[in-house]
């Protein structure tokens, strides 16, 4: 039996439901994840993405196991720069992060903030802490560094076998926003 959970934005236009498993629950510290949430959680009515310490929370789902219903029509895109590899979405809406998403890549990584606080998966590795500003205090409890990263990447690759190696697009996210 296959467990799904539905997520939604802030003000609850935009729904979508994951299914089964997550690849791998993250803490992001990169230069770029760190640079996008403050921009974006800078927007009128935004939630908070980054965590005290500067690292931003992903679940990481194959984007098969990913679906859309209300509202997403209302889903925009932003990049860091006009020909970044990455791209962050959100519902426009409320400003609510949604997920981030590699050019041809086969999974989702949903920001945390999405999940209601019962239901988020607890955080199993943090990626690029090299990163992070010195100040930025890590407890020990999450594995962070190269043996952690290097399962990360693991389930990635996992992942992507189980897909048969597609990538599915989502060409349907709508414009670009400025923030």
């Amino acid at each position: 039996m296959s467990t799904s959970t539905r997520l939604a934005c802030a003000c609850g236009q935009v729904d979508l439901e994951v299914t089964g498993s997550p690849i791998i629950s993250t803490e992001c510290h990169c230069d770029s994840c760190r640079s996008a949430g403050t921009r974006l959680q800078a927007l009128p009515g935004a939630p908070q993405i980054m965590e005290a310490n500067g690292g931003t929370r992903c679940v990481l789902y194959r984007k098969d196991r990913v679906r859309f219903g209300e509202g997403r029509e209302l889903l925009r895109e932003f990049r860091l720069a006009p020909d970044a590899p990455t791209r962050r979405v959100v519902a426009s809406c409320c400003n609510t992060p949604v997920f981030l998403e590699f050019e041809n890549g086969h999974w989702l990584s949903l920001y945390g903030s999405m999940w209601p606080d019962h239901a988020l998966p607890p955080v199993e590795v943090r990626t690029m802490t090299g990163d992070r500003p010195a100040d930025a205090p890590l407890d020990a409890e999450v594995p962070s560094g190269r043996l952690p990263t290097a399962r990360f990447y693991a389930r990635l690759l996992g992942a992507w076998i189980a897909m048969g190696f597609r990538t599915p697009k989502l060409d349907w996210v709508g414009e670009r926003i400025n923030a």
